[in-house]
C-alpha cells in the first residue's frame, strides 16, 4: 500500500543571546532547517544545524533536504534514508522527524522504541573563550555542577586557573576545538591534571592527531571533530578515550545510537554535544545522553528564542522531551 506523505521544510536564523567564542570561530547566530513529515493525521519534526568546519551553512542543508523530498514523501524510512544523503545536518534533521513520526504513528514512545530506560541528567552548562577574569564571572553564574570550558592556544592555563578558583567543587572539562599543538598538549595535560581537569575534548586538529596513538595522557582524551560518525571510529578509537556524538555530526539518531553500541562494544566512553539549536535539536540527543559520561546539551540557552514545549534546566538537571516536543 502506498504511503501518503507531506514534508515541510523551513531554514530559519536563530540569535544568540550574546556572541559565543570558540578556537577561530565566533558565533552570533545560527541557521536551523526544521522538517515536518506528516503522515495518517500526524506529524514528527525535527532539526539540524550546519556542521560548519565541515563546509555545511544553512543554504546547503536545506537544499539537501530539498533535493529527496519527493523520496521522503513516497516513503522513505530511516534506514533507506542513510543512503540518501550523506552525515550531516540535513540527515539529522529528517531522521529524527522520521524517529518523531514513527513514536506518533505507534503509540510508542521514543524510549519504547529504543529500549532505553531515561534517567535523571545533568548536562555541563558552557563558558565561551574570553578573558580569564571574564570567564571566572560567568562560570560563577552557571546554574550546574559541571562546567565546559572552550580554550584556545592563548592563555589555557590562566583561564582554568582562574574558573577553578572561583568554583573549587565543579567538575570541569575543557574543549579546545582543535587549538593546540601536541607539544601543548603534553605541556598542559599534567597541570590541567592538578586543576582537577576531568577531560580533554580534541586538543589536536582532525586529521593531525596521529601522535595521540602513541600517548599515555593524564587526562581522558575526547573526540570531537575527529569522529563526525562510524567511518571515523576505527581511527579515533586508537587515538582516544572518549567519543562526542553530535547528531548533526552523524546525521540523525540512526547512526548516533550505531556509533555509541560500537564504542561502548571496545570499552570506549561517550559523550553527547550539539552544535547549538533549540529544545527539538536537544530531544534526540537526550537519548544519547543516557549512554553518555559527560553530556553537553544546553546549546538551547544560548538561544533568544527556543521553541514551543521547549526542555527545563533546573541546578543542571535537564528534563526529557514531552511527547509534545518530540518522541
Amino acid at each position: 500500500m502506498s504511503v501518503t506523505r507531506k514534508m515541510k521544510v523551513s531554514l530559519e536564523t536563530s540569535v544568540l543571546k550574546v556572541p559565543f567564542k570558540i578556537t577561530g570561530y565566533t558565533f552570533v547566530s545560527i541557521d536551523l532547517v526544521t522538517v515536518q513529515i506528516s503522515e495518517n493525521g500526524q506529524t514528527g519534526k525535527g532539526e539540524g544545524a550546519s556542521v560548519f568546519y565541515m563546509g555545511e551553512n544553512g543554504k546547503s542543508i536545506l537544499a539537501q533536504v530539498k533535493s529527496i523530498q519527493s523520496q521522503i514523501e513516497s516513503g522513505v524510512n530511516r534506514d533507506q534514508l542513510q543512503a540518501l544523503l550523506p552525515a550531516g545536518g540535513a540527515r539529522n534533521a529528517i531522521d529524527c522527524a522520521l524517529w518523531d513520526l514513527e513514536a506518533k504513528l505507534s503509540g510508542k514512545n521514543i524510549w519504547q522504541l529504543c529500549n532505553i530506560q531515561p534517567a535523571l541528567t545533568v548536562t555541563s552548562m558552557t563558558v565561551g573563550i574570553d578573558t580569564p577574569e571574564a570567564m571566572a564571572r560567568h562560570s560563577l553564574l552557571l546554574d550546574s555542577p559541571k562546567i565546559k570550558v572552550k580554550l584556545d592556544a592563548e592563555l589555557p592555563l590562566e583561564r582554568i586557573s582562574a574558573i577553578r578558583a572561583v568554583c573549587p567543587n565543579a567538575e570541569i572539562i575543557v574543549d579546545v576545538n582543535q587549538g593546540w599543538t601536541f607539544e601543548q598538549l603534553v605541556e598542559l595535560a599534567p597541570k590541567f591534571k592538578a586543576l582537577d581537569v576531568s577531560m580533554i575534548e580534541q586538543p589536536l586538529p582532525r586529521g593531525a592527531d596521529e601522535q595521540l596513538e602513541n600517548y599515555k595522557s593524564p587526562i581522558t582524551l575526547c573526540a570531537d571533530e575527529s569522529c563526525l560518525d562510524t567511518s571515523d571510529f576505527e581511527q579515533a578509537a586508537r587515538r582516544y578515550q572518549m567519543i562526542n556524538i553530535k547528531l548533526d555530526k552523524t546525521g540523525g539518531l540512526t547512526e548516533a545510537l550505531t556509533l555509541a553500541g560500537m564504542a561502548q562494544t571496545r570499552g570506549i566512553e561517550l559523550m553527547v554535544g550539539n552544535m547549538l539549536g533549540t529544545s527539538l535539536a536537544m530531544a534526540p540527543g537526550f537519548v544519547i545522553a543516557q549512554m553518555c559520561r559527560h553530556v553537553d546539551l544546553d546549546g538551547a540557552l544560548f538561544l533568544k528564542k527556543d521553541c514551543e514545549h521547549p526542555m527545563s534546566y533546573t541546578g543542571g538537571i535537564v528534563s526529557a522531551p514531552s511527547p509534545e516536543l518530540w518522541g
